[in-house]
């Protein structure tokens, strides 16, 4: 028996009232301090980058990222791991790529832009009022830039680094739940594809004659001020970056929307593991703050939220109902092995 066998086993001459020590029971792992070093490293070099050039945004730079945070969180793990890293990541970033071919397919299909129909269905739900006209008439002033411009820019884009946080550290950490994450995740981004294709969008700046390209004039003229509260913060080189890189998105993809739906996804998730309820009413805030900062900025309408809730819904209510089936099936076969095993 080795030394380090002899440390995991409890001398059986030892006293019966004695506990072992943690570290007699259980491994130390000699990476650990390695990881922390890396991750701090990680999170110097991140703050860097941020205070240069602000959040990392991009889908090629968030995929570089989150490969480089899952490396760091896999050094001195087993082989078998790596394995299960390379194949994950794959399929990650397949699924993005995947979301942002979504464009081309909408192009090639050449389904009419909507411009009318959504907004139409604003105008019901508030009594004939556009609520992203009322918004930046009651709020939006060009002259001076208000503390909710600023939270309002914040939250916009937690967009693009709370899902991707959230799935790095969930693979890092647990990758059980990482899996019923990753399919909740992707179940909801697919269908909003599919949105994007055949229901392309003219966002209310868009219509309202923000584009160029396209005049529209659904909507009285309307402000885009995603950036605005970064600005502010003197983050002028971030917001140039952002909207010069944001003329290769997918300007239509407007419905259903994924801000407001992952905003909501990221909440749900986590929900059922929060007992206080006050910090459950807290975090349900944050999907109907974030619908209201995307009315405000003109991003979406207050129904593509809407709609991007309701695929959420549906995504967690079809991975609950196939999982609970998949425990009912291995409950069944494991009663039915041992009743093969009494005979």
């Amino acid at each position: 028996m080795s030394v380090a066998e002899t440390r995991a086993v409890p001398a059986l001459d030892e006293p019966a009232g004695r506990r072992p020590a943690l570290g007699e029971v259980v491994p130390t792992d000699p990476w650990r301090w390695v990881r922390l070093g890396l991750f701090a490293a990680y999170g110097v070099a991140y703050l860097l980058w941020f205070n240069a050039k602000g959040l990392v945004i991009d889908r090629v730079s968030v995929l570089i990222s989150i490969g480089i945070l899952l490396v760091i969180a896999n050094v001195g793990r087993p082989l078998y791991r790596w394995g299960q890293l390379i194949i994950d990541f794959a399929l990650y970033s397949a699924m993005w790529f995947a979301y942002e071919e979504s464009r081309g397919a909408a192009d090639r299909l050449g389904f009419p832009l909507q411009v009318e129909s959504v907004r139409n269905i604003d105008r019901f739900l508030f009594v004939g009022t556009d609520p992203n006209v009322w918004l930046q008439d009651h709020f939006f002033e060009t002259g001076a830039v208000r503390w909710y411009d600023v939270v309002g820019s914040i939250v916009y884009y937690t967009h693009f680094v709370l899902p991707p946080a959230v799935i790095a550290i969930l693979w890092a950490t647990n990758r059980r739940e990482w899996l019923r994450f990753i399919k909740r995740f992707a179940t909801t981004l697919f269908i909003a594809c599919a949105g994007f294709v055949l229901l392309p969008t003219a966002p209310p700046w868009m219509a309202a004659g923000g584009d160029d390209r396209i005049r529209l004039n659904a909507l009285p003229p309307l402000y885009r001020p995603t950036g605005r509260g970064w600005s502010h913060l003197g983050l002028d080189g971030f917001v140039r970056l952002w909207i010069s890189g944001r003329d290769w998105a997918n300007e239509v993809a407007a419905m259903p929307s994924l801000h407001a739906g992952y905003a909501l996804f990221v909440v749900a998730f986590f929900l059922p593991w929060i007992g206080n309820r006050w910090i459950k009413a807290v975090l349900l805030s944050f999907p109907v703050v974030m619908t209201v900062v995307l009315v405000y900025f003109a991003e979406h309408y207050v129904a593509d939220a809407l709609a991007g809730f309701a695929i959420v819904g549906f995504s967690f209510l079809l991975w609950n109902r196939i999982e609970r089936w998949q425990r009912h099936r291995r409950l069944a076969v494991t009663e039915r092995e041992l009743e093969v095993a009494r005979t």
